[in-house]
C-alpha cells in the first residue's frame, strides 16, 4: 500500500479546474480527480493554518484540542495533564502515529509547516522530515526536487505515505518570475464589481481593498501582488497572481506524478489532494486573507482516489475534513481512534455513494472570533469580534445560490438564524460535555483580546483609517472595539 498526501495551503476548491473553475490553473491534479471521489462540501472545523492541520492531523476539533488560534494559550494543544504518559502516541494517536503503527506505513514529510508555526506535535510519527528550512516562505521548486529524489530512491519500495506540502497560493504570491503569467489577458469571473469594490474601498477592515492580504497599509515588495485593489485592474492583477501560485504547485504536483507514473506505481497509488483552509477574494470584504469563519475560507477541495473502489464521482454531502482522515485511516487498514471528532465514511466510499453529516460547525479565531454553522444550502455566521473588520454578528447566506456572500439573508429569515444560533449551541454543548477542560477555547482568545493577528493594533489601525479619509470608521471602532454594536 502506498499513499500520496497532496497538501497545498491556501488553495480555494472553486479555483481549480476539477470544481469548475473558468481557468485551466489545476490539469495536473484533474486528471486524478477524474479518477477519484471529489468532496463538494467539506469544511475544515477550524481555520485557517494552525488550527486546521492541528484538527487533520489529531482526528480533534479544535474545540477538544484548544488549537484554534495563531497565538496566545489556544494556539497550544492542552495538556493530558497528571495521567500523561511516558509518550503520548499511544494515549492520543493522531493520523501520522495510526497509519503508522495500525496500517504499517512509513510516513515522509516534505513540510516546513511545523517550524512556522511552532507546532512540534506535528513530527508525531514520521520516519522521515524534510523541511527546506523557509518558514513558508519557500516555493514548490525549493520542495520539490528533495521529493523527487526521494521518490526515485523509494518509489518501489511497498507501505509507505509521502505527505508534500507546498505553499505557493499563500500571499504573498511568490511563483517565480520565469513562471509568467500562463493567464495573461484570459477572463475572470464577473461577480466582483465596480460597484462592490467601491463599497469595500470606502469600508474599513484588514483585508479590505485598501488593505488587501491584511497588510493594513504596508505596500506589497512583491510584483505579483498589488498594495492596493484601486480598481478593477488591481483586482485582476490579484487574481492572477493567485492563480499563478495554484497553477506553478500544480505543475510540480505534475512532476511528482509524472515521476510515480515512471516508477510504475502511480496507478496502485492513493491520492489524498486537499488544503488547510480556502481564501476569501472580496467575500464580506476580503481580500487575500482567510480571515473569516465562511465559505470561502472553511470550505476545502478534498479529492480522495483509492485504486479498485468507486471514483470518477462527486460527493455532495456535507463532511468535515477530519472525517476523510478518518476514512483513509479505515481504508488503509487501521483504526480509528475512540477520543477523534472524525468519523469514517469507509462503508459509504467503498459502497459509491454519498453519506454526511447532518450539518457542519465550524470556527475562526486568529483574524476574527467567529463560529458558524453550514445546514443544507444555508450558512449562519455568529461573529463576537470582528477582527477590526465591517461584519455584522448574525449573516446569514445561500451558498448554493450565492457562494460569494453577497447578499445577506439575516433579516429577511429571521426563523432560519434561529434555526442556525440553535445548531450552534446544541453543538458547542455537547462538545463541551465531552471536553476535558471547562474553557470553550474561543472565549479564552476573546479573554485574552480577541483574534491574535489584530490584537493590540486598534490605535494603529484608526490612525490609518483617519490619514486615508475614512474617520467615520475609526470613530466606530474606538468606540466599539470588538467592531459589534
Amino acid at each position: 500500500m502506498r499513499v500520496l498526501y497532496v497538501d497545498i495551503d491556501t488553495l480555494r476548491a472553486d479555483h481549480m479546474g476539477c470544481y469548475g473553475y473558468l481557468r485551466d490553473t489545476t490539469p495536473n491534479l484533474d486528471r486524478i480527480a477524474r479518477q477519484a471521489v471529489r468532496f463538494d462540501n467539506c469544511y475544515v472545523s477550524d481555520a485557517p493554518c494552525l488550527p486546521s492541520r492541528a484538527s487533520m492531523f489529531t482526528g480533534r476539533f479544535g474545540i477538544h484540542s484548544g488549537v484554534v488560534g495563531h497565538g496566545g494559550s489556544a494556539a497550544d494543544m492542552r495538556p493530558i495533564g497528571r495521567d500523561r504518559s511516558f509518550s503520548t502516541m499511544n494515549q492520543r494517536p493522531g493520523l501520522i502515529w495510526s497509519l503508522r503503527t495500525g496500517a504499517g506505513l512509513y510516513p515522509v514529510t516534505f513540510s516546513s509547516f511545523a517550524e512556522r508555526h511552532a507546532a512540534w506535535w506535528f513530527y508525531e510519527g514520521w520516519h522521515e522530515v524534510f523541511n527546506c528550512g523557509g518558514r513558508g516562505g519557500e516555493g514548490a521548486e525549493q520542495v520539490g526536487p528533495a521529493a523527487l529524489d526521494w521518490i526515485r530512491r523509494n518509489a518501489r519500495k511497498d507501505n509507505w505515505l509521502l505527505h508534500f506540502q507546498i505553499w505557493d497560493p499563500h500571499t504573498p504570491y511568490r511563483a517565480p518570475e520565469d513562471f509568467g503569467n500562463p493567464f495573461d489577458g484570459q477572463p475572470i469571473e464577473d461577480w466582483y464589481t465596480e460597484e462592490l469594490r467601491q463599497a469595500q474601498w470606502n469600508g474599513f477592515g484588514p483585508g479590505s481593498p485598501q488593505e488587501p492580504a491584511g497588510s493594513m497599509g504596508t505596500p506589497s515588495r512583491h510584483p505579483r501582488q498589488p498594495s492596493t485593489i484601486a480598481g478593477l485592474a488591481d483586482y485582476r492583477r490579484w487574481i492572477d497572481g493567485y492563480d499563478c501560485g495554484i497553477a506553478h504547485a500544480d505543475a510540480w504536483c505534475g512532476r511528482l506524478l509524472d515521476a510515480l507514473a515512471d516508477e510504475g506505481v502511480l496507478d496502485e497509488l492513493i491520492v489524498l489532494i486537499t488544503s488547510d483552509h480556502g481564501e476569501n477574494m472580496g467575500e464580506l470584504g476580503v481580500i487575500g486573507d482567510h480571515a473569516v469563519a465562511d465559505h470561502a475560507t472553511s470550505r476545502v477541495p478534498m479529492i480522495l482516489r483509492v485504486p479498485n473502489l468507486p471514483g470518477g464521482r462527486h460527493d455532495d454531502a456535507l463532511h468535515y475534513q477530519t472525517d476523510v482522515a478518518a476514512t483513509l485511516l479505515a481504508l488503509c487498514g487501521a483504526d480509528v481512534p475512540d477520543h477523534w471528532d472524525g468519523r469514517s465514511l469507509a462503508d459509504a466510499f467503498r459502497a459509491g455513494r454519498s453519506e454526511g453529516r447532518d450539518c457542519v460547525v465550524f470556527s475562526q479565531n486568529c483574524w476574527s472570533c467567529m463560529r458558524s454553522v453550514r445546514w443544507d444550502d444555508h450558512l449562519l455566521l455568529r461573529t463576537h469580534h470582528t477582527g477590526l473588520k465591517n461584519l455584522r454578528a448574525k449573516m446569514l447566506f445561500n451558498v448554493a445560490d450565492d457562494p460569494h456572500e453577497l447578499n445577506d439573508l439575516a433579516e429577511a429569515r429571521p426563523d432560519l438564524v434561529d434555526h442556525g444560533l440553535a445548531l450552534i449551541e446544541q453543538w458547542t454543548a455537547e462538545m463541551m460535555a465531552g471536553s476535558d477542560c471547562a474553557v470553550d477555547p474561543m472565549w479564552q482568545v476573546m479573554q485574552e483580546g480577541g483574534p491574535f493577528h489584530t490584537r493590540g493594533r486598534l490605535a494603529d489601525y484608526c490612525r490609518r483609517l483617519r490619514a486615508t479619509g475614512r474617520a467615520r470608521h475609526a470613530d466606530f471602532l474606538e468606540a466599539h472595539p470588538t467592531g459589534l454594536e
